[in-house]
């Protein structure tokens, strides 16, 4: 397997973990890498770097990191939260995977892509329950924030050097399901 491939699998994985934080923002962030001509993407998700994606992305960024600062709003924002980060993560993916077969390329994007975005997103629902439960949702908005500031860093991070990035995920995606399994119990 060349190193381009390798890279390539990289960018998809990590894109998609930060698609586990927010939805939309690693698709903007490509689409605006895309039309600056720092981010090639697979034919067939070229129109993920077009104008009218990247207005599309915008649009829809701003009103998934408003609607995360609403405490009954976000509750039930991730209800629809990790099928929506899964699919997103499938797309990223796919988008950035090349030089493989097709069952290869979609396999992955499905495992690997879509998976770490869920497991990601997963992770912030509980932590958003924990909050919710802990501070009354008072403290959901530091949360907010915090999930908004790790998908946009993710992503550019990503583009920019995508072999720190992985090796950053999967450290805290370890981390995160660690701190889950042996958390101390809330009466």
């Amino acid at each position: 397997m060349s190193m381009e491939i390798i890279l390539s699998i990289i960018l998809g994985v990590s894109l998609s973990a930060a698609c586990g934080f927010r939805v939309f923002v690693p698709l903007l962030i490509m689409s605006i890498a895309s039309l600056a001509g720092h981010l090639t993407l697979n034919p067939g998700f070229q129109w993920i770097g077009s104008y009218p994606a990247l207005i599309a992305f915008a649009v829809a960024t701003v009103l998934e990191i408003a609607a995360y600062y609403i405490p009954w709003l976000d509750n039930i924002l991730d209800s629809i939260a990790i099928p929506a980060a899964f699919v997103a993560g499938v797309i990223v993916s796919a988008s950035c995977i090349s030089g493989m077969s097709p069952f290869l390329k979609w396999a992955l994007a499905v495992i690997a892509g879509g998976g770490s975005a869920a497991v990601v997103q997963g992770l912030t629902t509980v932590a958003r329950g924990i909050s919710t439960i802990t501070t009354k949702g008072g403290g959901n908005a530091y949360i907010s924030t915090g999930e908004a500031v790790s998908s946009i860093v993710i992503s550019i991070l990503a583009i920019a050097v995508p072999v720190i990035v992985v090796v950053v995920v999967i450290f805290l995606v370890y981390f995160s399901i660690k701190m889950l399994i042996f958390r101390p119990k809330i009466s």
